[in-house]
């Protein structure tokens, strides 16, 4: 048996991702606007048996991607205490998250 596996390794984000056509990534906030397409810079692709790892090779790659939504990442609670100063602070932080579905690995 063997399938016929094909996924990329792209930088989205500031970040290095594994996709394959159809995978949904939340990565850091887009500049793109809702429902437009962007395109992913690949930095590996595997091809079934094929790995396709050199600059010349990954120049004929296009990773493809739709921005879906604009969300905000879980509350990070930021806390600074010094004891018997009656010193407290409280600061909270959320960070904006863009979801994009992978359209095409060509």
């Amino acid at each position: 048996m063997s399938f016929n596996v094909v996924y990329a390794i792209v930088k989205a984000g500031g970040r290095q991702e594994k996709v394959s056509v159809g995978d949904v990534v939340v990565v850091d906030k887009l500049a793109d606007e809702i429902g437009s397409s962007i395109e992913l810079q690949p930095l590996m692709l595997v091809d079934g048996d094929a790995v396709t790892t050199d600059k010349d090779g990954l120049s004929k790659v296009s990773v493809k991607a739709e921005v879906i939504d604009a969300t905000k990442g879980p509350k990070i609670s930021i806390v600074k205490f010094k004891n018997k100063t009656g010193y407290r602070k409280r600061q909270g932080h959320r960070q904006k998250q863009s979801v994009i579905k992978i359209t095409e690995i060509a």
